[in-house]
């Protein structure tokens, strides 16, 4: 079925043969990230998805690269290449073709992993030829002829960040001897074209045009600034100041305040960024652009693939007890999830067409991401005794202005850790006040934990 030919130059190439192929219109996902790394640029690559991992006790370079290989059959997303014709995103999926694998020699164990972590940041540092280059890089590092690092980067636009994770739990899988055709006859997979199939029916095409009609309507009327803006042009080569906030207590406290207001903790999380939110800006009215990982049926929840857009989150009004925000915020965050799968050039068409009508586009340059997914507990690294960590806030970088972005949250899950990454235009917010929203929010946890 697959291959892998040894050659001089430290890699080999890997061979599939017999998947399935075939070609047609991109999916919604494909498009928004696609577009996304178009408007980047040379900035595309930190799109990119990476990991790292040490394999222990060791595996042999061929199981490896049969799990390799069975990965690649499993998800047609990773050989999936990308290209515009006519005006139009297109996405060619290969049954047959080759990918290099680097295979690198070390002669320690601490010696693999400084050579895993040279060759993720090379991997993940250039951008991938999409038209003409599948999705993936793989890596080996070996010592003593057994492979102890596994180096694995995708593009964007073969995966969001929950399809990486199952990527890598399918791998662990594979490498322990489960081929691809058992874990398909155990679960369903959405695949792109598929997808895209399901996009282009008329269920699909409602779908979309409800969620284009509701980001029309909310932006027409929402808030125009959520905070306080400068005279005169912001200078373009200003920074936009990177903090993080580590914090165990949160990480415990969450699951306490989800339980005791009746709710999810993500909804939990978010009302408390849209309380903090209203109190740097001085209003009562909040609009966030949410990240949604659209996994809502059985085959999308197991899917290596893009699926991922952002939603629209409307809080016409903050309470000004926390209880009752969280409580006003259920409704607006099933409308914004309901709402966060569509053709995003045609709503960017639909907003460019308000703007030149005279509408004036409510501002929602806030965008929060909650990157935590239940399938984390299962992974290997999630199954492990959470480390001891010490809470810190931290302002270890800063960033070049980013387009349409004022304020950018991610919230990341380690073992017995969450950690909020927080990027914001220094234009619009100082370093003070990016902690005091950082520690707004987790205090707002806190308390409502008890």
């Amino acid at each position: 079925m697959d291959a892998a030919s040894e050659r001089l130059d430290g890699t080999r190439e890997l061979t599939i043969h017999g998947a399935r192929g075939g070609r047609g219109p991109a999916t919604w996902g494909q498009r928004a990230i696609h577009a996304a790394l178009v408007k980047l640029g040379p900035e595309a690559p930190r799109y990119n998805l990476r990991m790292s991992a040490p394999v222990a006790p060791g595996l042999s370079p061929e199981a490896a690269l049969l799990a390799f290989a069975e990965l690649l059959h499993l998800h047609d997303a990773l050989r999936t290449r990308l290209a515009e014709e006519d005006g139009d995103l297109v996405q060619e999926v290969d049954a047959d073709g080759a990918l290099p694998v680097a295979v690198l020699h070390r002669d320690s164990v601490e010696q693999a992993a400084g050579a895993a972590a040279e060759l993720l940041a090379e991997y993940a540092g250039r951008a991938f030829d999409l038209p003409r280059e599948w999705p993936v890089r793989l890596g080996l590092v070996l010592v003593d002829d057994q492979v102890r690092q596994v180096v694995l980067v995708l593009s964007h636009t073969a995966s969001d960040g929950w399809g990486m994770r199952r990527a890598v739990r399918d791998l662990t899988l594979l490498a322990a001897g489960r081929s691809a055709a058992e874990l398909r006859a155990e679960r369903a997979f959405a695949q792109p074209l598929e997808e895209a199939v399901e996009q282009d029916s008329p269920r699909g095409r409602r779908r979309d045009a409800a969620a284009r009609r509701h980001w029309r309507d909310k932006l027409s009327s929402g808030p125009r600034a959520q905070l306080p803006r400068p005279d005169g042009e912001p200078d373009p080569e200003r920074l936009f100041p990177f903090a993080v906030l580590r914090s165990p207590q949160l990480a415990a406290a969450l699951p306490v305040a989800a339980a005791r207001l009746r709710t999810s903790d993500a909804t939990v999380l978010l009302a408390a960024a849209a309380t903090e939110l209203g109190r740097l800006g001085g209003q009562r009215e909040v609009l966030f652009q949410v990240v949604v990982g659209n996994r809502f049926s059985e085959q999308a929840a197991e899917a290596v693939t893009t699926l991922a857009q952002e939603g629209l989150f409307h809080l016409p009004e903050l309470a000004e007890d926390f209880a009752t925000t969280v409580g006003r915020c259920q409704g607006p965050v099933l409308t914004a999830y309901r709402h966060s799968g569509y053709r995003k050039p045609q709503l960017d068409a639909d907003l460019d067409e308000l703007r030149a009508s005279g509408v004036e586009l409510a501002d929602h340059s806030v965008i929060w991401n909650d990157t935590r997914d239940p399938l984390a507990a299962l992974m290997a690294d999630g199954m492990a005794e959470a480390p001891q960590v010490e809470r810190e806030l931290s302002f270890p970088d800063a960033f070049p202005a980013r387009p349409g972005v004022s304020v950018a949250v991610d919230v990341v899950a380690s073992p017995g850790v969450i950690e909020l990454l927080m990027v914001a235009d220094g234009a619009l917010l100082e370093r003070a006040q990016m902690a005091q929203f950082l520690c707004g929010v987790e205090q707002l946890v806190l308390d409502a934990a008890g």
